[in-house]
């Protein structure tokens, strides 16, 4: 179902629920707003990393790059994730070796990349909470733009600078969360791609080929280059990764899955000997399924001087008022 651009009678059916979700959002957020609702504030920042759309926009990357970041300028930083996927209810601290099918695989994901005390949380008050507890003097938290219930010293919105925001309709006539004035509200506007003005550019780069079974042995990002590959993404957007890959000169076979797949060994034993070229968030799941041939491409985000710069002003105000990190 394409949520994004959705046409036909379909449309003409989710338009009306588009109205009640919108209402029900805009009033659940009232409630909060209000105090009706209890907001829960901890006794550490809380910077949130999020989007007003479903689907990936490059929250995952600039969560990565944000919380190394952090850990430069002095700060001991957690993140707080929901883990989506996961079976976790209370708060689980998850380890670079966690099951991805327990955890969740961005969490995991995001503990192998960072080094970082990662806890996942059907509520992510309590994950951020068991961070606090265990001396983490900021916390960041994962997809949570619209999880009212934790306190925010910081927003940052993250968007699809290709995609933007669809059809502009709310779910699920369309792909928003909440109403893009929302984006009028936050603190920080990142986009993925080409910032409109008030937005900083987030830009990924390709850093290497690291081996799904064996991640320790890597490959340069040109490594594939003039070579065809099989190409498989259980991401919310496979084109993009497709598309990344043509544009470092690989002759891809496309392989689209839903997001958050759980992949079978079967469905990438192919009948050739090309390899197998994946993300890093699918190779996670992929790792134990014992594949030889078989690829992930780790990325970087990219940001200039204006968003660094706006980033630490805000970062030093905070520690101000925190009494220092």
């Amino acid at each position: 179902m394409n949520l994004w651009n959705p046409a036909g009678a379909s449309l003409l059916v989710r338009i009306p629920l588009s109205w009640i979700f919108g209402v029900l959002a805009a009033l659940r957020r009232a409630l909060y707003r209000r105090g009706s609702l209890r907001v829960e504030r901890l006794d550490v920042p809380v910077i949130v990393v999020g989007n007003i759309t479903v689907g990936g926009s490059g929250k995952t990357p600039l969560t990565i790059w944000l919380v190394d970041r952090l850990g430069e300028w002095g700060w001991q930083p957690g993140i707080a994730s929901r883990g989506y996927g996961g079976q976790s209810r209370q708060p689980a601290l998850v380890e670079p070796t966690s099951d991805p099918a327990r955890m969740g695989d961005e969490p995991v994901m995001l503990a192998r990349r960072t080094g970082r005390p990662v806890v996942v949380a059907k509520r992510r008050v309590e994950a951020a909470k068991a961070l606090q507890q265990s001396g983490c003097t900021i916390i960041v938290a994962d997809d949570g733009l619209q999880h009212y219930a934790l306190g925010r010293d910081l927003e940052i919105a993250m968007v699809d600078g290709t995609r933007r925001f669809g059809n502009g309709r709310l779910l699920p006539a369309g792909p928003l969360r909440e109403p893009i004035a929302r984006l009028e509200n936050v603190d920080i506007v990142v986009t993925k791609g080409h910032p409109h003005p008030g937005e900083f550019g987030m830009e990924l780069t390709a850093s290497c080929w690291r081996n799904v079974t064996a991640p320790d042995l890597s490959r340069p990002s040109e490594f594939f280059r003039d070579r065809s590959a099989h190409a498989v993404a259980g991401i919310a957007y496979p084109p993009s990764f497709f598309e990344a890959l043509r544009r470092l000169g690989i002759r891809v076979i496309e392989h689209p899955y839903p997001d958050h797949h759980v992949f079978a060994r079967n469905e990438l034993a192919f009948d050739d000997d090309l390899p197998v070229l994946m993300t890093e968030k699918d190779a996670v799941k992929c790792q134990r399924l014992g594949l030889q041939n078989a690829w992930y491409l780790e990325v970087e985000a990219c940001f200039d001087t204006a968003f660094v710069a706006a980033l630490r002003e805000r970062l030093e105000r905070m520690r101000k008022t925190s009494g220092g990190a």
